[in-house]
Formats: C-alpha cells, sequence, structure tokens
C-alpha cells in the first residue's frame, strides 16, 4: 500500500501542487508555518474524508477561493486508485473514485489505511476522554466499515434523542414524545452495544501489542494495560439509559452512552491519566501510536501509510531511534524543521522536500 502522488488546487495555502512521492520515506522541512503539516492534512483528508484536526471543509479552501480539490494516486494490492475530492464552501464535498462519484463516504474507506501521529497525539494521555474517544474512533472507522456505520447512526440517534428532551418541556406533548423517546431509545442501545463490543475487542487486540513496546521504551522497567471504562459503571447500557431518563430529562442531554465512555492507562496499578508523570504519559502515548501501527498491520496483512508531523522534536533520542527503527518498512511520510536529526540516526531517506511560503522544491 502506497500514496504515488498528490495534486492540490487552492488547498489551504497552496494555489497549485504536485509531488510525487517514494515508496519509502519523504521527508518535508521548512520552518513552522510554511505548509508542511497541510500536505499531510490532505493525504489524511483523501483517505478518511476528515481532517486530523477536525477542521471544517469550508476553512480547508484557499482563502478568497470558494473551492478546493484533491487528487490522490493510491497503490493497493497492485490496484491503482484515482480519489478525487472537491470540498465546497456551501455545499458538502464531492468524492470519486477512478473519476466514479461515490453516494457514501464510507466507500471510501478501506481503499487507503493511514496512522497519523502528531504532537497532539503525545497528549492524548493527559488530555480529556474526547481525545481518546476520537482515537479509536478515527481507526476503528477505517478497520470496520460495519462501525463507521454503527457510529454514524449512533451520533445521529444521540442528536435526535438531545432535541427531544428539549422539546419535552411542552407539557401538552409529553405522553407522545416519551413515546417517542422510547422508540429512539431502542436503536440507540442497539447501536451502542454494538459500539461499545467493538471497543472493548480493539482495546484486547491493542494490550496484545502494545505491552510488549512500552516495555522496551520503559528499557524494561513498566509494562502497561489499556482498560475500556464505559460511563455506564456496572450496569449494561440499557439499564444505565433507563436510570438516568429523569436526569436527562433535567439537563435535556443524554449523559450516558459510548460518546461519554473513556479509555484508562494504568502501570504498576497507576492511572497513568492522573497520576502519572508527564514522561510516562509521552511514552505511553507512542506505545500506543506504534501499537496502532502493529495492529494494522495484522487486521489489513498489508503496510499503512505513516504521517509524522514534526513529532521527532517532542522526543529524546532513545525514543526517537525506538520510533525510526520501527516505521523503516513503512511507507512513511515526515514534516520536521530540518533533516539534522535523521542523518545524525543514519536514517535512510529517500525524497527530500523543502517548504517555503506554499511552494514544495525537491532537492536531490
Amino acid at each position: 500500500m502506497k500514496i504515488e502522488s498528490l495534486k492540490l488546487k487552492d488547498f489551504r495555502n497552496y494555489d497549485l501542487l504536485q509531488i510525487d512521492f517514494d515508496a519509502s520515506t519523504n521527508i518535508f522541512y521548512g520552518n513552522n508555518a510554511q505548509g508542511k503539516t497541510n500536505i499531510l492534512e490532505a493525504v489524511y483528508l483523501s483517505g478518511t474524508t476528515k481532517s486530523h484536526r477536525g477542521t471544517k471543509d469550508k476553512d480547508l479552501i484557499r482563502f478568497g477561493e470558494n473551492e478546493s480539490h484533491i487528487e490522490a494516486i493510491v497503490e493497493k494490492n497492485s490496484v491503482s486508485y484515482q480519489i478525487d475530492m472537491h470540498l465546497k464552501k456551501s455545499s458538502p464535498k464531492g468524492i470519486a473514485i477512478n473519476k466514479l462519484p461515490i453516494r457514501k463516504a464510507s466507500e471510501l474507506f478501506g481503499i487507503i489505511n493511514i496512522v497519523f501521529f502528531s504532537p497532539e497525539d503525545l497528549n492524548i494521555i493527559k488530555n480529556g476522554p474526547s481525545e481518546r474517544r476520537r482515537f479509536i474512533d478515527l481507526e476503528l472507522s477505517q478497520l470496520d466499515k460495519i462501525y463507521l456505520n454503527n457510529l454514524s447512526n449512533y451520533n445521529r440517534i444521540v442528536n435526535q434523542r438531545n432535541h427531544l428532551l428539549k422539546e419535552l418541556r411542552d407539557e401538552g406533548r409529553q405522553e407522545s414524545l416519551i413515546a417517542t423517546l422510547d422508540i429512539w431509545e431502542l436503536q440507540l442501545i442497539q447501536y451502542g452495544n454494538e459500539i461499545i463490543e467493538r471497543r472493548k475487542k480493539f482495546i484486547k487486540q491493542i494490550n496484545e501489542i502494545i505491552s510488549y513496546i512500552h516495555f522496551k521504551l520503559t528499557g524494561g522497567k513498566e509494562y502497561i494495560e489499556l482498560i475500556y471504562e464505559p460511563s455506564t459503571g456496572d450496569l449494561s447500557f440499557e439499564q444505565a439509559l433507563r436510570k438516568n431518563r429523569e436526569k436527562d430529562l433535567r439537563i435535556k442531554s443524554t449523559s450516558v452512552g459510548p460518546h461519554r465512555d473513556d479509555i484508562c492507562f494504568m502501570t504498576k496499578n497507576i492511572d497513568i491519566r492522573r497520576f502519572g508523570s508527564q514522561g510516562q504519559q509521552r511514552t505511553a502515548a507512542l506505545s500506543l501510536k506504534l501499537a496502532e501501527i502493529e495492529l494494522v498491520k495484522d487486521i489489513i496483512h498489508d503496510k499503512p501509510i505513516l504521517l509524522l508531523d514534526d513529532v521527532l522534536s517532542e522526543l529524546d533520542k532513545y525514543r526517537q531511534n525506538y520510533l525510526l527503527d520501527s516505521i523503516h518498512d513503512i511507507q512513511t511520510l515526515i514534516t520536521c524543521t530540518g533533516v539534522e536529526e535523521f542523518v545524525n540516526h543514519r536514517f535512510s531517506i529517500n525524497k527530500v522536500f523543502h517548504v517555503l511560503n506554499g511552494q514544495v522544491a525537491k532537492e536531490n
């Protein structure tokens, strides 16, 4: 699996851009705010339909323009795919695969698998639960279309239920609205249980990989375990939803469910989220991303495309070495401010690009 080329038109700070990638290591270097991360963002968008930063489509379009176009040529199992994406300010994005428009964005998922690693990911442990849910949802959506469908339906029904909870202020309509609430909750429970079970399976799969990685990263000092924490406590989702209905009616929002769940990171009986040092939290985050790469390999029987956004500068020498040694056989796009750190590591560099103010120049 690899991305062969990328074309951008009116995307972020790029007017026109075409890049041909090497099948191994591609480095984009330059000062900050020149457009390096925008290239990685476009690649991620072409594989997942979403920005890794959660940016809205209209904000990805170059200032002063109404549309943006991304074209990515990718190869998977010796088959070439052309992915075209049109971003528009006032209407949903248009996506085509091999010049045939698709009706659902989910049809794009699975053509390529991308692992994105940025400095923000090093804070995933200490940040709030939404960051950890986002991590698991983004990865599972790439790996499992059923999960993606269940998640989409679940989020839609949560919004419908919350809207209905607000409408229940009207006492004259309460009987009919409560009946409608019962119907929405049946569907919410169905999709919610599917999401919870798939997430638990994902956590089990990660645990089979991450423990050894973390042991090596800590010099044999620590093992790590991930624990899925449902917001329902010891109750089933259905029981918790029924129990909290009165509370939900008061606050006009759905207080329990997969959209409120979390992941706990434990080492030596310590909850790293709350009591771990910054070093422990960052090492756990690095272990998590490296385990993600290995899990994707195991599931798809291929290697994902790895995007590293200025991560090395955030790691010490030992963890830099471990990361670079772990990715030598994966197509990787790396952004950084200079190439010296790679030269010092004697890391194999196949293509180097200098990025300056929205212009990308390949260096020999």
